[in-house]
């Protein structure tokens, strides 16, 4: 019954798509922000990488050289995780701006 009315008039189904693209992107944008936020919070990731520089320092002095090796892989392996979870936010946020633009758009052409 819902959709029989939905697609019986086209400035109802235009605007339902609009409403839809725009929550779309609301929610996608408040995702993206997240992720970034979190990601300046996240203590975790700095602990880590301090003990590790602390582990890489201890392995110099005893010279232990695999554990300093071990320990430089660890670090860059964080640095890489630290990237990609800002390069997820970064591209939710655009991804949830063109959904937005794209409601609007759908909204312009209705007449």
């Amino acid at each position: 019954m819902f959709i029989s009315q939905l697609l019986s008039n086209p400035h109802d189904f235009l605007m339902m798509m609009a409403v839809s693209l725009f929550g779309l992107g609301l929610l996608t944008i408040s995702i993206g922000i997240w992720m970034l936020v979190k990601r300046v919070i996240g203590n975790e990731l700095k602990q880590i990488s301090q003990q590790t520089t602390r582990l890489a320092q201890k392995g110099l002095t005893e010279d232990i050289a695999g554990l300093v090796g071990n320990a430089g892989q660890l670090v860059e392996a964080l640095n890489s995780l630290a990237k990609t979870a800002s390069g997820i936010g970064i591209f939710l946020n655009l991804a949830g701006f063109l959904l937005v633009l794209a409601s609007y758009y759908i909204v312009l052409q209705i007449r």
